[in-house]
């Protein structure tokens, strides 16, 4: 089974995120990492190749320093990676983004069939989560998304997920090859030790441009956008805040709050 795992390089949560003037996120503002629920997705895939044999393929589009995202999932136990790095590419929305992992995922079933694609529910940076099903669109794939748990039968050529709404759970199954988008409720991602991180320094990155993928630059990048931030605020501080001295009777206090506005 060969499964490629799209992931993405994202500033990091705990730093101070916002737009510039060209309603991109500032992106160098601090330390990038590995999307974390990007994480789930490749720890799937680890779990399936472990289970039943293969080999995992980690896949990104990004400037020179998401090669970091790419090389997380190798140190995690993936098996090879691919980096898509092209200046056209740089402003690309969810479906530009997406045409452009569809090109990578096509280059690579060239070379030997892709059996399933994998991806987290969203991206933290953007938390729009378009690009799973824009992806499925683009591949001309079935789409599975927000799968809670996962399951392969090689002998069926089947997926099944489970996804869990509000009220029910729903239970989705597709032939293979097919796109899959986990939650974090899937799994718990293992953390690279030290033999993985050092098995990861001989495993191989590819780089590959638009030009390699056959991808027209003027369809994707800030060029072919077909989404646009036209203002952006910051968020302004909340004014409505009450504040509670704890002199023994707080949490009565609080109660008697909540219940004068109907929100118990």
């Amino acid at each position: 089974m060969r499964i490629v795992v799209c992931v993405k390089f994202v500033p990091d949560i705990q730093s101070d995120r916002q737009l510039g003037p060209d309603g991109h996120v500032v992106r160098d503002g601090g330390d990038g990492t590995l999307n974390e629920l990007d994480e789930n997705a490749v720890e799937a895939a680890l779990t399936l190749v472990e289970e039943h044999g293969g080999e995992v393929v980690v896949l990104t589009v990004g400037p020179d320093d998401a090669v970091d995202a790419v090389r997380k999932g190798l140190q995690m136990g993936a098996d090879e990676a691919v980096h898509v790095v092209d200046d056209a590419a740089a402003g690309s929305d969810a479906l530009g983004t997406a045409a452009v992992l569809a090109a990578a995922v096509r280059h690579l079933s060239a070379a030997a069939p892709v059996d399933l694609v994998l991806t987290g529910m969203a991206g933290l940076d953007g938390l729009t989560s378009l690009l799973p099903t824009a992806l499925a669109e683009e591949l001309d794939l079935p789409a599975l998304p927000l799968a809670a748990t996962l399951t392969v039968d090689p002998s069926a050529g089947t997926v099944t997920v489970t996804r869990e709404l509000d009220h029910a759970s729903e239970v989705l199954s597709a032939q293979l090859p097919a796109l899959v988008s986990v939650t974090d409720q899937t799994n718990e991602p293992r953390y690279p030790n030290f033999k993985g991180i050092m098995a990861a320094r001989k495993k191989p990155v590819t780089t590959l441009s638009l030009a390699d993928l056959g991808v027209d630059p003027a369809t994707v990048g800030t060029a072919g956008a077909r989404t646009q931030v036209l203002e952006a605020a910051p968020r302004p501080p909340r004014e409505d805040r009450v504040l509670l001295t704890d002199t023994g009777d707080a949490g009565a206090r609080l109660a008697a709050w909540l219940v004068d506005r109907r929100l118990v």
